[in-house]
């Protein structure tokens, strides 16, 4: 899909909204990536790791639930035999490939919107919705995790601005309602 339109421009607005005083939460929605899947059949687990290791850019494949940063983009174990790349959005690049003995790639590009929530307040308003420990000493920067955000599986890790979501965009629209309506309580800016 090319130039695919954001699902959140209907209502995302930037400004600061919710309580007044100093903002606890801030939703940004990152635009300008690339989503690649791999997965493995099971049997070259090891090979097809290096191989994917070698597409991002990193020494090593992360381990599952763990992510590290490549030359490529951000290399995700998001599941046991499956790792998400994700890259500064550049379409003249070819699809990597793998063998069809040690994998597939998924070009998810346009099947993810990318959500950056931060401040103070972060885990907090994510911890209505997400059934997971956020505490900064067990989420870890460099944590990723598949879970449910209102009955949607969402992809969620850590980096040194925040936590980022990858939701369905099927979804991302009533999901950025919930969190930002959720959010005024602690004070909210909108980017």
């Amino acid at each position: 899909m090319a130039n695919a339109i954001s699902p959140l421009q209907p209502i995302r607005r930037a400004g600061q909204f919710g309580a007044p005083g100093k903002p606890g939460v801030t939703i940004q929605e990152v635009t300008g990536y690339g989503l690649l899947q791999f997965s493995a059949w099971g049997t070259p687990l090891a090979q097809t790791g290096a191989e994917v290791a070698r597409l991002a850019g990193c020494s090593v494949a992360p381990e599952p639930g763990r992510v590290v940063s490549g030359f490529n983009g951000i290399l995700m174990r998001v599941e046991p035999l499956k790792w998400w790349l994700v890259t500064p959005a550049d379409r003249s690049r070819p699809k990597p490939e793998l063998a069809a003995e040690e994998g597939a790639v998924l070009d998810m590009q346009d099947a993810r919107c990318w959500l950056r929530i931060s401040g103070d307040k972060a885990e907090t308003l994510l911890n209505h919705f997400l059934p997971l420990n956020l505490r900064p000493s067990v989420f870890v920067v460099g944590a990723v995790a598949t879970t449910a955000f209102h009955h949607v599986g969402a992809t969620l890790w850590r980096d040194a601005d925040g936590l980022n979501l990858l939701l369905p965009r099927s979804s991302a629209l009533s999901l950025w309602q919930l969190l930002s309506e959720s959010a005024h309580q602690y004070g909210l800016i909108e980017e």
